[in-house]
């Protein structure tokens, strides 16, 4: 599979697609400081032991998800700039070419398969 103007362009709406959902995904368990900065909700269940325990827990859960779902905004976000810089699609640690295939699968894939198999 050849990546042409098409290609790139199927590429760049999956991406935005997929910064609409993860943007979606942070609102619900995380306040918005900056733009790409995000912090855990702490929800507030009441003043008893049992509730501070499930606030915790549900603070701890929020986090957790939290940066995750911040860490594949900023790969979404870099795919992005890369298509608009005009260098998507090539690995980061080689230079080489990222294998269409694989961008199709995951748009954001910043290592060709050779490269990311060696950092594993």
């Amino acid at each position: 599979m050849k990546m042409d103007k098409k290609f790139i362009e199927e590429r760049k709406n999956d991406l935005e697609a997929r910064k609409t959902q993860l943007k979606k995904e942070l609102f619900t368990s995380a306040d918005q400081v900056t733009e790409n900065d995000y912090d855990a909700k702490f929800i507030d269940l009441g003043e008893k032991e049992d509730e501070n325990a499930a606030e915790v827990e549900m603070f701890e859960k929020n986090l957790s998800m939290e940066k995750t779902l911040e860490v594949s905004l900023y790969n979404v976000n870099l795919a992005l700039k890369k298509i608009e810089e005009g260098n998507y699609g090539l690995c980061e640690k080689c230079g080489g070419p990222i294998n269409p295939d694989r961008l199709k699968a995951f748009p954001s894939a910043t290592a060709c398969m050779k490269c990311k198999e060696k950092s594993l």
